[in-house]
């Protein structure tokens, strides 16, 4: 498996976290559940330092078709930083879903 982390420094961009969780309500999410390779994407946003981004897991190596990136046309620009590992081990520990609609975006804060 491979891991990638991706984020945007948002400092300058005119985008906020908060708008950029909004691009995820609104339609941005549902293509990635098709990516053939894709085991899970997680969106991560750091509000005190100003960064937004995302955690991909790949069964092997990303494949060369994705779905549009969008975030970047909202913010104007590619990834500040884009950084990927082998994954060496992993385990999911035990958890319940918080209800219906899950998984998906979180609520706002």
């Amino acid at each position: 498996m491979r891991a990638e982390l991706v984020w945007w420094e948002l400092d300058g961009t005119g985008r906020t976290i908060d708008s950029l969780n909004e691009h995820l309500r609104t339609g941005a999410v549902e293509p990635w559940a098709q990516v053939p390779g894709l085991r899970l994407k997680l969106w991560i946003a750091d509000r005190a330092g100003n960064r937004w981004g995302a955690v991909m897991i790949w069964e092997n190596e990303r494949p060369a078709h994705l779905p549009p990136n969008l975030a970047a046309g909202l913010i104007g620009r590619p990834p500040t930083h884009r950084l990927a590992f082998d994954v060496e081990a992993a385990v999911e520990g035990h958890w319940s879903p918080a209800g219906p609609g899950e998984p998906g975006p979180a609520p706002p804060r």
